[in-house]
């Protein structure tokens, strides 16, 4: 039986109830289209954020070189912090942690805002990515914990370096995301996680090069960062 009434010409004042269903389902079908669209727009737009936040903290460091005979900023980052017990291999490095002040507290003076410090994908992190047996927990998000999204390449705090001192500028990681899930495709890494290998592949990181210039890096890639020579 019709949901609806005829008037005297004929017409119908309402819907059936299959026509009703059918644009139900249209609707539907529209918004599981769309629905992604409109997510990784979202997502894109985070990392271009994050990509920006990184130049900008890069052109405030090279600001403070200009200050310090073009050395880099003596200065730890959270998991260091943190997890001092990651230097006990270099005792001589591990000392100085506890008087190191962070990144972002050191160049405070140089860049417009410390949102900078900020990636807009934070959403917190429960280890290391490469390395899950260390704990490393920041809910709801990194930034809230720690006020920077960002790992520093340390090693080049402690031994003093100058942007001219390094072997390889374009190729040694300064400063970047401190989790890859934030810009990947798979989820958090959890303690002792199982899948290590399967989501450090779907992980990326943006990096901010020696020479200033930022990057969207795969796991392989940082890791190639990582191993050039300071």
């Amino acid at each position: 039986m019709k949901s609806v009434k005829m008037d005297v010409m004929g017409r119908r004042d309402g819907f059936t109830l299959i026509e009703l269903l059918v644009v139900i389902a249209v609707i539907a079908i529209l918004a599981a289209i769309l629905f992604p669209v409109f997510a990784q727009a979202k997502a894109a737009a985070k990392k271009t954020a994050c990509i920006s936040n990184l130049s900008q903290i890069g052109k405030g460091t090279l600001i403070y070189m200009g200050d310090y005979d073009d050395r880099f900023p003596f200065a730890v980052d959270p998991i260091d912090a943190a997890q001092p017990q990651i230097w006990a291999g270099e005792p001589e490095f591990q000392a100085l942690i506890p008087d190191m002040p962070f990144l972002h507290d050191v160049l405070q003076p140089y860049i417009k805002s410390l949102a900078l410090f900020h990636c807009p994908s934070d959403s917190g992190s429960k280890v290391l990515d490469d390395r899950p047996n260390i704990d490393f927990e920041n809910s709801p998000s990194m930034y809230a914990e720690w006020k920077t999204s960002y790992f520093f390449r340390t090693e080049i705090a402690f031994k003093q370096l100058s942007q001219t001192g390094l072997q390889n500028p374009s190729a040694t990681n300064f400063l970047f995301d401190a989790a890859g899930h934030w810009h990947g495709s798979a989820g958090m890494m959890q303690p002792g996680d199982p899948q290590v290998s399967e989501k450090l592949d779907k992980y990326r990181y943006n990096c901010l090069f020696g020479d200033m210039h930022v990057k969207s890096l795969h796991f392989d890639q940082l890791n190639d960062a990582w191993a050039t020579d300071l």
